[in-house]
């Protein structure tokens, strides 16, 4: 099987380059066959690709331990779904799983543009498979997932593997890995076509058009996989936060920063025609940083929970990232004629301005976290010390660029295109401003006094009710003219401009996250060694420790600790922090037990024996209050962008109007 899936993986790398060369001959030459021929390519390069995935998952899942990969991630004992997520749970399989990945993509792209943008297509198709090349170079030549133990001349077959980290045996991490890829990879796709079309010098905003939903999906993917991230490191890793700025974090943070960037400026582009430079240098930024992001967790660079091993592939991803930025910067410089905006900047006091300074504030924030990121192995490298960056400092950098981002998020909607008065922005802000600063007031009486979260509750109110205001405005106009009652006025409203009140529902959500950041600042936590009968406070519970129950089963040792939470003299139920130890990894865990409510959540780690007495247990609990607000203002974002990506009422007329070939007479302008 393993002499299968290797000549797969060959087989596709040579394709590959193949659909490379015949896309660019095509082009050049004007060779129509050619140009055909490499697309299809691309389609049999992702079926090999396929094989040797399903090659690898059929090895896993049959117990193949004569193969180092399925040795290094799989055991006996590990549930299906574990195996499954084996495929990329480790170096060599999680590179497979990219160069999958973006097969897929390639391959829809190719079908759905068959007969669109065929000008830029060569060159599209030739970006792509670079990029695919590059990963089967390295899973072909470097760091096979089909390598074998060797003993001598022979195969050395071991009795049972490894089996996953402990840490990523858990649900999340089923979904969590792919979902962050599809972010990941999906991003060459907007660039791809960026690129394409700034070589072709292609007019218009084509390639925008015909990437946009391309942009948001990924986005959609890259901003579930970060939360589902914070989720998994909430629940698994037993300190109770959801976020470290941890450098592989930070990674996955880097290009979401840049592409929700992207998707605020290229409105610039095709509204007004400005910020063309911009768009190309975040699109282009974007691929890049998911490329780094890869590098970074595969380099040995850094030291994270969320990384693999070093491994020799961190020169490989250093001079393609190296070859790729320089080229396009080349290409961008030679085109700079042609990205000239169309219209300039006509007043401060413009919604122009509000995303060009969103846009300030979210590159000042990709360059704060890079910095931070990169700051210990740039000092190691000059001065041979390695100087730690540690959280406190990404908090201080952060926190006011986040509430300048959640400020803006309010502003935009209150003002006008082009230009507004000071009179209609005085009318505009009256009533968020007043609820926001009573707001604040409040809650100063009521004795908060951590000024960064008396501005940010004061900021989520000014910008919820701006987005409730336009909303109401809208709705409102409907019933006047139509017999609508305000349900059907708000479905109404959104449906005729769904980039814009899908917008709006993701800003609402973004403000539903803020409000669970901001709880951060009323954290509690306490860690004490108990024993059997002991009573201990924190915040409004009372926990009482039960007797610990201990077991096993194939793949792990586990020990419970039952705690009786009361509040008020009243019992509201039982916690189980539990601490396990895997036997193939010889790895101890913590599964912490969490009573979840929309106030706060009660949170629990058993954290083993005490180091001095080991009759006393280490009990950590926690208080986290608002910090479920952030799951639920993830799900309204999603929800936001799925509005998004619906076609507007007045494009679904105007498709319906191209097939029949009529122009409806009560078409409005926008519409004709």
């Amino acid at each position: 099987m393993e002499n299968i899936g290797a000549l797969a993986l060959l087989l596709a790398f040579c394709l590959a380059i193949y659909s490379v060369a015949g896309s660019l001959i095509g082009k050049f030459r004007n060779n129509l066959f050619l140009i055909v021929s490499a697309e299809r390519a691309v389609y049999a390069t992702t079926a090999l690709v396929t094989a040797a995935s399903v090659v690898l998952i059929y090895s896993i899942m049959q117990g193949d331990y004569r193969m180092v990969y399925v040795h290094s991630v799989s055991n006996q004992t590990m549930p299906w779904y574990y195996k499954i997520a084996a495929w990329w749970g480790g170096q060599e399989g999680s590179l497979l799983f990219w160069a999958w990945l973006l097969g897929c993509y390639s391959s829809v792209v190719m079908f759905t543009n068959r007969r669109k943008f065929r000008e830029g297509m060569p060159y599209v198709t030739s970006i792509l498979m670079t990029t695919m090349a590059f990963f089967l170079m390295l899973i072909t030549f470097v760091l096979s997932p089909f390598d074998l133990w060797a003993a001598g001349k022979a195969v050395f077959t071991p009795q049972d593997g490894r089996g996953l980290n402990p840490l990523l045996q858990y649900w999340t991490m089923v979904i969590h890995p792919p979902t962050l890829y599809l972010g990941y990879v999906g991003f060459v796709v907007p660039f791809a076509f960026a690129i394409a079309a700034l070589i072709n010098k292609q007019p218009g905003d084509q390639w925008i058009h015909t990437t946009r939903r391309w942009t948001l999906v990924t986005w959609a993917f890259q901003t579930t996989g970060i939360l589902l991230g914070a989720g998994w490191a909430y629940a698994v890793l037993g300190w109770g936060g959801y976020w470290a700025w941890d450098p592989v974090e930070n990674a996955s943070l880097l290009p979401w920063i840049t592409s929700t960037a992207f998707l605020h400026s290229v409105m610039m582009q095709e509204k007004r025609g400005m910020m063309k430079v911009w768009n190309m240098v975040l699109v282009s930024a974007t691929f890049f940083l998911c490329i780094f992001g890869t590098f970074l967790t595969r380099s040995g660079l850094v030291s994270s929970v969320h990384a693999f091993a070093q491994s020799p592939i961190g020169n490989y991803f250093a001079w393609y990232l190296g070859l790729g930025v320089a080229a396009t910067a080349a290409l961008i410089i030679a085109r700079l004629e042609f990205l000239k905006p169309e219209t300039q900047l006509e007043s401060v006091l413009s919604r122009e301005s509000s995303f060009l300074f969103n846009n300030l504030i979210l590159l000042a924030s990709c360059f704060a976290v890079l910095w931070g990121t990169l700051f210990p192995v740039i000092s190691e490298a000059v001065t041979g010390e390695k100087i730690s960056v540690d959280k406190p400092f990404f908090d201080r950098v952060n926190i006011p660029i986040g509430l300048g981002l959640l400020l803006l998020t309010g502003i935009g909607p209150l003002i006008a295109w082009r230009r507004s008065s000071v009179e209609s922005l005085k009318k505009a802000f009256l009533w968020p401003s007043i609820g926001a600063l009573g707001t604040v007031a409040v809650l100063a009486a009521l004795g908060v006094r951590h000024l960064y979260a008396l501005i940010s509750f004061g900021l989520c109110v000014f910008v919820a009710w701006t987005v409730v205001a336009e909303f109401i405005k809208g709705a409102s106009a409907l019933r006047a003219k139509n017999e609508f009652g305000w349900f059907g006025a708000m479905v109404e409203l959104t449906h005729r401009n769904t980039r814009r009140y899908g917008g709006y529902i993701v800003h609402m959500g973004v403000v539903v996250m803020f409000i669970g950041f901001t709880g951060a600042a009323f954290n509690q936590d306490t860690t004490v060694e108990v024993n059997t009968g002991s009573v201990i406070a924190i915040g409004p519970y009372q926990l009482k420790i039960g007797e610990m129950t201990s077991g096993k089963n194939d793949n792990y040792q586990w020990g419970k600790l039952p705690v009786e939470v009361s509040s008020g003299g009243k019992v509201i139920g039982m916690l189980h922090p539990e601490r396990r130890f895997y036997m193939a990894s010889e790895q101890p865990t913590s599964e912490v037990s969490i009573r979840r409510r929309l106030n706060e959540d009660l949170y629990l780690n058993f954290a083993g024996t005490s180091s001095t007495d080991q009759s006393k247990l280490v009990l950590q609990a926690y208080v986290f209050p608002l910090v479920s607000w952030i799951w639920v203002g993830y799900w309204v974002t999603l929800f936001g962008t799925l509005i998004c990506l619906v076609p507007a009422k007045s494009q679904q007329q105007f498709l319906r109007t191209q097939v029949v070939g009529v122009t409806p007479a009560h078409a409005t302008p926008v519409e004709k």
